[in-house]
């Protein structure tokens, strides 16, 4: 039965349940996923703070998170890219490297306007 104080988090943990066991992903590849969903959707820093233990215990680095804004600035947008970034460092307490992501947006927008 479900936490009468905390509805909300319960709520979450179970949905995130039913997404683990129906998802046939490798944790890993779930984590890389939700991050760039969590870039897309424009989340905020708790969001991220949230998904960063088991980003970490999947193995996912820095590296890895700047990859995945890198990669999906050309679908979700500089804003959204450069948003992620802020929030990822207000989250996690460091630096995610705005510079290349804005970067590699930048260059991608610039292909597409032709």
């Amino acid at each position: 039965m479900a936490d009468e104080e905390n509805p909300v988090s319960d709520a979450l943990l179970e949905i995130n349940g039913v997404s683990l066991e129906r998802c046939n992903l490798e944790p890993r590849e779930m984590m890389l996923a939700r991050i760039a969903a969590l870039a897309a959707v424009d989340a905020p820093p708790a969001s991220y703070l949230l998904n960063a233990g088991p980003a970490a215990d999947v193995g996912i680095t820095l590296e890895d998170v700047q990859g995945i804004l890198i990669a999906v600035a050309p679908i979700a947008g500089t804003p959204r890219i450069v948003a992620a970034a802020g929030n990822l460092t207000m989250a996690l307490g460091f630096a995610i490297g705005i510079e290349a992501a804005a970067d590699a947006a930048a260059v991608t927008e610039a292909d597409a306007d032709g």
